[in-house]
């Protein structure tokens, strides 16, 4: 099990935006959101070759910026989303993703009976200060 994935410690990485704009300085981050559900399914990253590829696909395509390079979300695990449309917040500095899951869920972990989750699967507990698995 990995623990960073699974268990129930809250470990924040309040670096990851330092690190990933260190690495690839012109990058903006992506919320994707399930266009028929609202819900917020990952947030990533996109570049212009990103954004263009993923506007010339109508898929969800990010900058890798762990890997430095495209990513197209799904393409190894087949949890694949089709682009719907593309939103630009006010200042230009983000974007949204509305997006189509081809199936159920789209996260490179797997709940306890084997299927694909959304990346949100886990509830940040105020009394505790734990994580609960929504999606176990």
């Amino acid at each position: 099990m990995n623990d960073l994935e699974e268990g129930r410690a809250l470990r924040l990485d309040f670096r990851k935006l330092l690190k990933a704009t260190t690495a690839c300085p012109d990058i903006l981050p992506v919320a994707v959101q399930n266009i028929d559900t609202g819900e917020v399914i990952l947030i990533a990253y996109a570049n212009q070759q990103a954004l263009q590829a993923a506007i010339e696909k109508r898929s969800a395509i990010f900058w890798s910026t762990s890997r430095n390079e495209l990513w197209e979300k799904g393409k190894t695990s087949g949890e694949r989303f089709d682009l719907v449309e593309v939103r630009v917040n006010c200042e230009q500095n983000s974007l949204l993703y509305r997006v189509r899951p081809r199936r159920a869920g789209i996260c490179h972990t797997h709940n306890s009976h084997g299927a694909p989750r959304n990346c949100y699967y886990r509830r940040l507990n105020f009394e505790t200060g734990e994580l609960d698995h929504l999606d176990p």
